[in-house]
């Protein structure tokens, strides 16, 4: 008898503290949760316009600046630098300030860095405006996987992260497409201007209708020591965690092939290595923009599916890119178009391939430690992306434009991330699997 009341007790209790859980998964999702989230994403889609824009002004800028492949470099490097440092500060930050404020920080830095862009004169004038645009950059990705764990169920978590990245890439789309040509139309000055009003706007967005999380119960208060040992703490948690570490390589391995032609040495490659005019090169450009948003799509319902295919989509990204690199690089004189269109469309799978390092790190830490480990695992990609710019400028300098050894640094970067993410792949899957084996058991005991 005893037992049955020890039984009914324990189907109760289970009812109970299971209802909190499914009314706080039914406030998540949504209209209004596509709505706040949307007002994220279109900030990080104002910063990538931006963080790409000199993309398509490389040899513009060669030339209002008088500045050489290293010099021309050290804009996107140092850009680079600034974002990669901030990511671990921008994490606390948003663990503590929370999204809205993180955000239109960022807004306020990458708007200023853009007019003043537009309007140096002088190259070190132009490389104080991208450090702001990059500081501001850097304040952007990160809010906006917090905002996506807030106002969305956890398992949409691929889903959300590949969906802000699919609208990052659309932001340079618009860079490819539009800010191209509007360049070539109307000059230096107007045309940056006139895109920095882009940031105007999602400032007033985010000050109007962003919110940090739905209303209804509050999550778990999170720490609000400011002492310089919870930020260790902090730090060190997150990286203890196999899941971060692999995440992190994963980002590094993987971005950095298609960030670095994106960003600067693609047009200049196609143009000056492979022969192209301006026109095929953008549209070239264009092919790695829409492959990276197609196939982002497909990693993320994949992903969500099933989890098991992380690591063989992210090794899979990062052998195809060594393979068509490969066969870009060696072709004696100038590549076909067929070869030259293989090689973007395989480049669009790095963006995609880099947000399968926050599925490892996502799951590997709690709520409370999100933003940490995102920042951690953001430092990878833009690590190896700011060491290949400037491998590759000096490289250029060094053998008079020789392309084909400049991006074969691209080899290098690769087999270091490689054997980093095989280390720690068995590493990451067994600490997985004991919190899986955790969790249920904690969640089939009832205490009589």
């Amino acid at each position: 008898m005893s037992r049955e009341r020890n039984g009914e007790g324990g189907k109760d209790e289970r009812r109970a503290t299971a209802a909190p859980r499914g009314t706080a998964e039914t406030l998540l999702g949504g209209p209004r949760a596509v709505f706040v989230w949307g007002i994220g994403v279109a900030v990080y889609f104002t910063a990538v316009t931006y963080r790409t824009s000199l993309g398509v002004a490389g040899i513009d800028a060669a030339e209002r600046f008088d500045i050489n492949a290293s010099a021309l470099s050290t804009f996107s490097i140092l850009q680079l630098l600034v974002y990669a440092g901030m990511q671990i500060p921008v994490g606390l930050l948003v663990d503590r300030w929370g999204t809205k404020k993180v955000l239109t920080l960022g807004i306020v830095l990458f708007t200023v860095g853009q007019f003043a862009f537009a309007l140096s004169g002088s190259y070190a004038v132009a490389l104080v405006a991208r450090a702001l645009l990059g500081c501001g950059d850097a304040m952007t990705f990160i809010s906006v996987l917090r905002l996506g764990s807030r106002w969305f169920p956890p398992r949409y978590g691929p889903l959300v992260a590949q969906g802000a990245a699919l609208f990052g890439m659309a932001g340079n789309l618009v860079t490819t497409l539009v800010l191209a040509r509007i360049l070539a139309s109307f000059g230096w000055t107007p045309t940056f201007a006139g895109s920095a009003l882009l940031g105007v706007v999602v400032l007033v967005l985010v000050l109007l209708f962003l919110k940090d999380q739905p209303e209804g119960p509050e999550p778990a208060p999170e720490p609000t020591h400011h002492s310089g040992g919870y930020v260790r703490r902090q730090i060190a948690a997150a990286w203890r965690e196999p899941g971060t570490r692999l995440g992190m390589w994963v980002h590094f391995t993987t971005q950095f092939p298609g960030m670095v032609f994106l960003l600067l040495w693609g047009l200049p490659f196609l143009v000056e290595a492979q022969g192209r005019t301006r026109a095929e090169a953008g549209t070239l450009l264009t092919a790695v923009v829409l492959s990276n948003m197609v196939i982002g799509l497909v990693y993320g319902q994949v992903i969500a599916r099933q989890h098991r295919a992380r690591a063989p989509l992210a090794l899979g990204t990062v052998l195809a890119t060594a393979a068509v690199w490969a066969m870009v690089l060696l072709w004696p004189g100038h590549a076909p178009m067929w070869a030259l269109v293989v090689l973007c469309l395989v480049l669009g799978a790095c963006g995609p391939g880099s947000m399968i390092g926050f599925d490892f790190a996502r799951p590997a830490n709690p709520p409370e430690r999100q933003g940490t480990a995102s920042g951690i695992v953001n430092i990878g990609g833009f690590t190896a992306s700011m060491t290949t710019l400037l491998a590759v400028g000096v490289l250029l300098d060094a053998t008079g434009d020789d392309y084909r050894i400049a991006f074969a640094s691209v080899f290098v970067l690769q087999a270091v991330g490689t054997v980093q993410i095989l280390r720690l792949r068995g590493k990451a899957h067994r600490r997985e699997r004991e919190r899986v084996v955790a969790s249920r058991v904690e969640a089939v005991h009832v205490p009589v």
